[in-house]
């Protein structure tokens, strides 16, 4: 449920959470918010999938950070995709059309049988398909991975969208106004240096050259 009550502009609030669902298919990076037990704030970025009503957080076994959250603090998890630049007639309301949503709770740490499934749905989120291209994890990988799973229990969602709200007498004058929307896209695949000869780009990576990433 959201967590949030907007006390400013609180029509940019939603509480749709099929909204939820969309920005975070667009994205592929949060960033995780805690305090340290020196009572020092941190963020880090990190890669974050949504998988039915739960955010999972891939990172390492080494960073103490994880290990931070894996104890149970409480943590928050911004996401953001920035949709367009809006190109108003004035500095002050120019600005970016934007969708950022921000997840609250405690983690807990994925072991077991259910890590290789849970990493199996943040491979498949990034490179949908990959999973069965290649060999599964080996437990030297899987004991250096650290997999977080955040219940998604309470959250808010903004969204920022629409041309520019200029003032009548700013759209009287000459200056030119409108919305230069912003598209991440991904290019040609770049073979690694040491690939053996013969090996073609796979079905995997042909299938996302289709997709379309925001930033």
């Amino acid at each position: 449920m959201p967590r949030t009550t907007a006390t400013r502009i609180p029509e940019k609030m939603s509480t749709d959470w099929s909204q939820v669902q969309e920005l975070m298919s667009d994205v592929l990076v949060g960033h995780v918010g805690l305090v340290e037990d020196d009572g020092h704030p941190v963020v880090f970025p990190t890669a974050v999938v949504l998988d039915g009503e739960r955010l999972l957080l891939h990172g390492s076994t080494g960073s103490r950070w994880m290990r931070r959250l894996a104890s149970g603090v409480p943590v928050s998890v911004a996401v953001t995709s920035i949709d367009a630049v809006v190109v108003a007639r004035t500095a002050f309301e120019s600005s970016l059309s934007y969708r950022s949503a921000v997840f609250f709770g405690r983690c807990r740490r994925v072991a077991g049988e259910e890590l290789e499934a849970a990493l199996a749905v943040v491979t498949n989120r990034i490179v949908p398909g990959r999973v069965a291209e290649v060999r599964a994890s080996n437990s030297r990988e899987l004991a250096a991975t650290m997999l977080l799973e955040l219940p998604v229990e309470s959250w808010s969602l903004r969204i920022s969208s629409g041309p520019p709200t200029d003032e009548p007498e700013d759209i009287a004058g000459g200056a030119w106004a409108g919305n230069l929307p912003v598209v991440r896209t991904y290019a040609e695949p770049v073979p690694s240096p040491d690939l053996r000869p013969g090996i073609g780009v796979p079905a995997s990576v042909t299938a996302r050259l289709a997709d379309r990433v925001r930033v």
